[in-house]
């Protein structure tokens, strides 16, 4: 993410399920509902978490709409881990840089989800001014994340 200074959001959710659960658990279904109220989402295309695949929405901002379209540039799994990287390159106007590294660790009989956030709108003070907002859009899937993911 060279060019522009780089913000970062890393927030950590420990679950009830395994792993393998809650890497099958990591799709559409679950992408709609880690989506806070607002801004409404419109989901366009999602191919799922593997290299190359594609996830595309549309953003509602009541006055103007704006499209997001994301590729998997990574994603790797041994036994103890799993992990995909999302890279936008169709931003909302006010980011220059996107990049989503979602981690799940096996740890016991449940796992950790880790997202981890790398932004850039272009400029430090509007990275500074979109930092809490984004923070408490994450902040909203760790009880979204407890309740999909307790154990059955």
């Amino acid at each position: 993410m060279a060019g522009y200074p780089v913000m970062q959001i890393k927030i950590t959710t420990r679950v009830q399920s395994g792993l393998e659960t809650v890497k099958a658990g990591f799709d559409s279904s679950l992408f709609m509902s880690l989506n806070p109220p607002f801004p409404p989402v419109r989901l366009l295309k999602f191919d799922g978490c593997k290299t190359g695949d594609e996830v595309a929405l549309e953003l509602n901002f009541l006055l103007f709409k704006q499209r997001w379209i994301s590729k998997i540039t990574e994603d790797d799994e041994d036994e103890k881990s799993w992990d995909f990287v999302d890279e936008g390159y169709k931003l909302p106007f006010f980011l220059k840089q996107w990049k989503h590294h979602h981690q799940v660790k096996s740890i016991g009989s449940g796992s950790l989800i880790i997202d981890h956030i790398h932004f850039s709108t272009g400029y430090f003070l509007s990275d500074f001014i979109l930092w809490p907002a984004l923070f408490f859009q994450f902040l909203y899937r760790k009880p979204v994340y407890k309740k999909r993911f307790k154990s059955i």
